[in-house]
C-alpha cells in the first residue's frame, strides 16, 4: 500500500449519477483517497479542477461538454494534475484523442472497480493505466504510423525526415482538410498545426502546403 502523507485528492466527473456513486464508494473504502469534487459535465469539471487543484481527475469521455475538452483544458491549466479517462468506449479514435488531449490513462467502465484504487495510485506515481487489449491496439497504431515504415520523399534529407505527426498532418491535408479541421481531428490548437505544416514545407523544400500535398500525392501514386 502507498505511503503517502495525505490522501490523494480525486475529482470525479461523470453525467451518470450511479457511476459517480460507485466510483466514490470504491475510492472512499480505500484510505489513500479523498473526493474533492463530484460533477456531471465538462464545464463543471474544469471549474472544479481549477478551484480544487486535485491530484487526479477521473473523467467520463462522453459526458456533456466532452470529457476530451475537459482533459485538454485541465492538462493545459494544471500540468501537475493527472488525468484518467473512465469510459464505456473502447473505440481506437476515442483512445487516441484522449491521449492527445493529455490523458495519463484510459480505463473502461466494465473493469472491476476494486482495481480502480490501485490504477489511480499508479497513474499518480507516473505509471500507465490501460487495459492490455487497448495497449496492444495502441502499439499497432503507432507501428503503422512510425516514420521508419515510410519511404523518404524527394526533399527529405537523412537528418530531416518527417515525424509521424507531420506525416499524419500531411495525409489529412491531402484529404482536403483545413487547418481548423485538422486541429479538431487531432485535438490540437490551430497554431500548433500551422507550426507542423511549416516544418513539413521546410523539410520537403517546397514553397507552400499546396506543393507539399502535390508531392505527397505524387509519391502515393508511385
Amino acid at each position: 500500500m502507498s505511503t503517502k502523507t495525505r490522501p490523494l485528492r480525486v475529482l470525479i466527473a461523470d453525467d451518470h449519477a450511479p457511476s459517480r456513486h460507485d466510483v466514490r464508494r470504491a475510492l472512499e473504502r480505500d484510505g489513500r483517497f479523498g473526493i474533492c469534487a463530484s460533477v456531471a459535465d465538462a464545464a463543471e469539471a474544469i471549474q472544479a479542477a481549477i478551484r480544487e487543484r486535485p491530484d487526479v481527475c477521473l473523467l467520463d469521455i462522453r459526458m456533456p461538454g466532452s470529457g476530451l475538452a475537459a482533459a485538454w483544458e485541465i492538462a493545459a491549466r494544471l500540468p501537475m494534475t493527472k488525468i484518467l479517462m473512465l469510459t464505456v468506449s473502447d473505440d481506437d479514435a476515442d483512445l487516441l484523442a484522449a491521449l492527445r488531449a493529455g490523458a495519463d490513462g484510459y480505463l473502461l467502465k466494465t473493469m472491476n472497480l476494486q482495481r480502480l484504487p490501485d490504477a489511480i495510485d499508479g497513474v499518480h506515481s507516473g505509471e500507465a493505466a490501460m487495459p492490455r487489449r487497448l495497449v496492444a491496439r495502441l502499439l499497432e497504431h503507432f507501428r503503422g504510423h512510425e516514420p521508419r515504415w515510410r519511404r523518404p520523399m524527394t526533399g527529405e534529407t537523412s537528418g530531416e525526415r518527417l515525424t509521424s505527426r507531420e506525416w499524419e498532418i500531411l495525409e489529412l491535408l491531402a484529404e482536403g482538410m483545413s487547418t481548423n479541421d485538422i486541429a479538431r481531428e487531432l485535438v490540437l490548437s490551430a497554431s500548433a498545426i500551422r507550426v507542423h505544416i511549416a516544418a513539413v514545407v521546410r523539410k520537403l523544400g517546397v514553397p507552400d502546403r499546396g506543393a507539399a500535398v502535390g508531392l505527397f500525392r505524387q509519391r502515393s501514386d508511385t
